[in-house]
């Protein structure tokens, strides 16, 4: 599997709540997983709150075992989530994804959200 065919399914893995990799992960929300135990209980928290949460990659930079993925995040505000009850608003907001890959498999994965776009969305 080639690094971008290996984004690319990790993408897919996030829209289609297929959750099966073993990695270490850092999300924009400030919340650490290590294992797919911890990642399967940040996606689980986070799709509560966003059902049909959409990861949408706009525009990837590989190098080496590096990549970096600029993301757009859209879905609808259905389950509480940062003390803010369920709106029902569509939400949209960017980050940017960092990823660290070893023998074909991504090892690491640090998220930095535009969480004040975000809260500004959930609180109006």
């Amino acid at each position: 599997m080639t690094n971008k065919e290996l984004i690319n399914a990790y993408y897919k893995m996030w829209n289609e709540k297929n959750f099966d990799e073993d990695i270490r992960f850092r999300g924009s929300l400030d919340i650490t997983a290590n294992g797919i135990e911890g990642f399967k209980e940040y996606a689980q928290m986070l799709t509560n709150a966003f059902p049909n949460l959409y990861h949408a990659a706009e525009i990837s930079v590989y190098e080496d075992d590096k990549v970096a993925v600029y993301v757009t995040y859209t879905g609808t505000h259905e389950g509480e989530i940062f003390n803010y009850a369920p709106t029902g608003k569509r939400i949209c907001y960017s980050g940017a994804s960092f990823f660290q890959l070893k023998d074909k498999k991504i090892r690491s994965v640090n998220i930095l959200g535009d969480l004040n776009s975000l809260h500004k969305q959930l609180s109006e």
